[in-house]
């Protein structure tokens, strides 16, 4: 029986466009399941973003909403389909980039895992997380103080800027050592200083300082177009990769793919005292409404959710509960039977969610 414990944890709950209803669904009778067994007092409020919030209030992320999400305890964020939504002007605003920025949340750590019974694409099994920064780069909505990083000079001329920063560099590698420590005490710090000389070379400088004050660790350097290959070689030889916004972004859905799925990928975003749970996929419009969806990314999102808090409060039972998730959703796909059709199964999105509660819920009776 779940001991009694007198704190409430607040979640803000987004749901997002396309399939996100459906998947958001799912995770919270997941969630469920993990609160009744463990105590974990979990609270939650919703608020619209996306497509419905643009039709009721003009933007596809009210100022409101981030209120809330700054005020609460961690975010279950739904996939958006901002490639679709009009111009900034016009209230097309990318929650997903407005939250990482906004709240700070440098660090998306994104593990990329074979799981047993279903095999990787390619190679050996894969057991690999990557840390990627969050807040600059290339990413135009979080390059610039003031307007974009992406302009035109002329009709036929287009500039990118890319930012890196001292700041930013060092704390995303001190994420990934601190992981590390944890882990098999190995970091590829990824980048293109052959070219990007000046900004990937400010990068490394920093991943190296850090490495300094982790000699326990070892540690590697690999140019990304080189990753890539050697992912696709053997990816069960990497343990922490540490990458600038892009190619963190880049190689971890090449990461997840080649560990069985993209499906499956979870991620959390993270900073000094905001969490934010999300699905490494998009949206899926297409999908949409027909219960066919993979929840497993964002169940899998909400567990590293729930263990970044228990690590943040010293709190044993939200990293249990965390670890009590995974380990249904690892029982979940090892079982033809209990899969999505993604997966080659034959369960919808409602069906899979409840199937991996009812194995959390299980595990307190073994």
């Amino acid at each position: 029986m779940a001991a009694q414990r007198a704190n409430t944890t607040r979640l803000l709950v987004l749901e997002g466009d396309g399939i996100g209803p459906e998947i958001m669904a799912a995770t919270l009778a997941v969630l469920a399941a993990a609160d009744r067994r463990y105590g974990l007092g979990l609270a939650y409020e919703s608020a619209q973003i996306g497509f419905p919030a643009l039709k009721a209030q003009g933007t596809t992320f009210p100022d409101a909403v981030f209120e809330q999400a700054k005020a609460a305890d961690g975010v279950i964020l739904g996939p958006v389909s901002h490639q679709d939504y009009p111009p900034v002007t016009q209230g097309g605003i990318n929650p997903s980039g407005a939250l990482r920025k906004r709240l700070d949340l440098y660090a998306n750590v994104r593990p990329a895992r074979s799981r047993e019974g279903f095999p990787p694409r390619c190679g050996k099994p894969v057991d690999l997380v990557i840390v990627r920064e969050n807040t600059e780069g290339f990413y135009a909505d979080r390059s610039m103080f003031v307007g974009n990083g992406e302009f035109m000079p002329t009709p036929d001329v287009a500039l990118s800027v890319r930012k890196i920063t001292r700041e930013g560099s060092t704390r995303i590698a001190e994420a990934a050592f601190a992981l590390a420590m944890q882990r098999r005490r190995k970091v590829t710090a990824v980048h293109k200083a052959n070219v990007l000389r000046v900004s990937d070379g400010l990068f490394l400088e920093c991943v190296r300082a850090v490495r300094e004050r982790y000699p326990q660790v070892d540690y590697e350097e690999r140019i990304v177009d080189a990753m890539a290959a050697l992912l696709v070689r053997d990816a069960s030889t990497f343990d922490v990769i540490v990458a600038t916004n892009m190619f963190g972004d880049i190689l971890s859905d090449q990461a997840s793919e080649i560990a069985g799925s993209l499906g499956l990928a979870a991620s959390v975003n993270t900073g000094t005292t905001h969490g934010v749970a999300q699905a490494q996929h998009g949206s899926a419009p297409d999908i949409a409404g027909q219960d066919r969806a993979n929840p497993a990314s964002l169940i899998g999102s909400a567990a590293m959710l729930l263990a970044w808090l228990g690590e943040r409060r010293d709190a044993a039972h939200f990293i249990e509960a965390g670890n009590a998730i995974e380990t249904a959703l690892d029982r979940a796909i090892a079982t033809p039977e209990w899969r999505t059709a993604d997966l080659g199964g034959p369960l919808g999105t409602k069906a899979f969610g409840a199937r991996v509660a009812e194995l959390v819920a299980d595990q307190a009776k073994s």
